[in-house]
C-alpha cells in the first residue's frame, strides 16, 4: 500500500511540474494566433484568432521586423559555428582519450578549471579584442567568439571515446595507418552518437545566444541582427503594443527547427550523453 501511495504521489508531482512547464509554452503558441497585436493578459486564450502574425513576420518585413533576414543570419552563424566547434571538440577529445603525451593531464585539468568560470566573464575583453581587429558588427567575429573556446567542452566526448576498444586503434597502427587515418576511418565511424550530440550542442549555442550577439552586433542595423536580438527589440516599450504577437509567432518559428532536429536525432543524442558519462 505504501509503495502505491509513493507511486501516486510521484506521478502527481510529475504532472504538476509538467503543467507548470507547459503553460508558458501553450500561452506563447495560442497568443501567436491572436488577432490582437499587443499583449493581452485578460484572457489565456485569444478572443479572436488570426494567422496574420505569421504572414506579417514572414512576408511583410518592415524597419522593425525583418525575421527572414534574422533567421538566415542566425542559421548561417549556427552552421559555421557547428562545423568548427564540432571539429575542435572531437579532435581535443581524441587527443586526450587516445593519445599519451607529457602535458596531457595538466591540459585536461586546466580545461576543467576554465570551464568553472562563467562564459560571460571575459566578454568585455573579447569585445575590445574584436574591435581592435575590426570584427565587431561582423558575423565572422561572432563565429570566432562561439568557436574559440569550444574545445574546452571535450569532456563528454572524451568519455565516449574512452569506450572505443584500444585494440581497434592498435590494429590500425599495425596496418600502417597514421593518427589522422585512425581518427577519421576507425574511431569516428564508431562514434556516431557522440558526433550527433556534439553537432546538436554546437548548433544550439549560437541559435539561442543573446548576450554575445547583442554585444558584438551593436551597430543598430537590424538587417544584420540574429533572431534573438530582433525578437528582443520587439519588446521595447514603444513597440510592444504593435509587435508582441509577432514576437510570440517568432518564438514559435524559432523553436520548430530545433524541435524537429531533436525528434529525429533523439536516439543518438541520448546515446551520446549516456555513453559519455561512462568514463571520465
Amino acid at each position: 500500500m505504501k509503495k502505491k501511495i509513493n507511486v501516486v504521489l510521484h506521478n502527481v508531482l510529475l504532472a504538476v511540474l509538467a503543467v507548470i512547464w507547459l503553460v508558458p509554452i501553450v500561452w506563447l503558441v495560442v497568443t501567436s494566433f491572436s488577432a490582437y497585436t499587443g499583449m493581452n493578459t485578460s484572457t489565456f486564450f485569444p478572443e479572436n484568432w488570426s494567422i496574420n502574425n505569421y504572414k506579417n513576420l514572414l512576408f511583410s518585413a518592415d524597419t522593425v521586423s525583418q525575421f527572414p533576414n534574422w533567421f538566415k543570419n542566425t542559421f548561417l552563424i549556427a552552421c559555421a559555428t557547428c562545423v568548427i566547434s564540432s571539429c575542435f571538440i572531437l579532435m581535443v577529445a581524441y587527443a586526450t582519450s587516445c593519445m599519451r603525451f607529457k602535458a596531457r593531464k595538466p591540459l585536461m585539468n586546466l580545461g576543467i578549471i576554465l570551464n568553472l568560470f562563467p562564459g560571460v566573464l571575459p566578454m568585455i575583453a573579447v569585445y575590445f579584442i574584436l574591435r581592435t581587429f575590426n570584427l565587431t558588427n561582423s558575423h565572422l567575429g561572432l563565429v570566432l567568439v562561439y568557436s574559440a573556446s569550444s574545445g574546452l567542452g571535450y569532456l563528454i566526448a572524451k568519455g565516449f571515446l574512452d569506450t572505443v576498444p584500444a585494440s581497434l586503434r592498435e590494429a590500425a597502427y599495425l596496418d600502417g595507418a597514421s593518427e589522422a587515418t585512425t581518427f577519421w576511418r576507425v574511431v569516428m565511424p564508431m562514434s556516431r552518437p557522440i558526433i550527433v550530440y556534439t553537432v546538436i550542442s554546437s548548433f544550439l549555442v549560437p541559435w539561442m545566444d543573446f548576450v554575445f550577439s547583442k554585444m558584438i552586433l551593436n551597430s543598430g542595423i537590424s538587417s544584420q541582427w540574429t533572431v534573438a536580438i530582433g525578437l528582443y527589440n520587439m519588446l521595447e516599450k514603444s513597440l510592444i503594443n504593435t509587435y508582441f504577437t509577432q514576437f510570440c509567432a517568432g518564438g514559435v518559428l524559432v523553436s520548430i527547427p530545433i524541435s524537429v532536429l531533436f525528434i529525429i536525432m533523439q536516439k543518438f543524442y541520448v546515446e551520446g550523453i549516456t555513453g559519455g558519462s561512462v568514463k571520465g
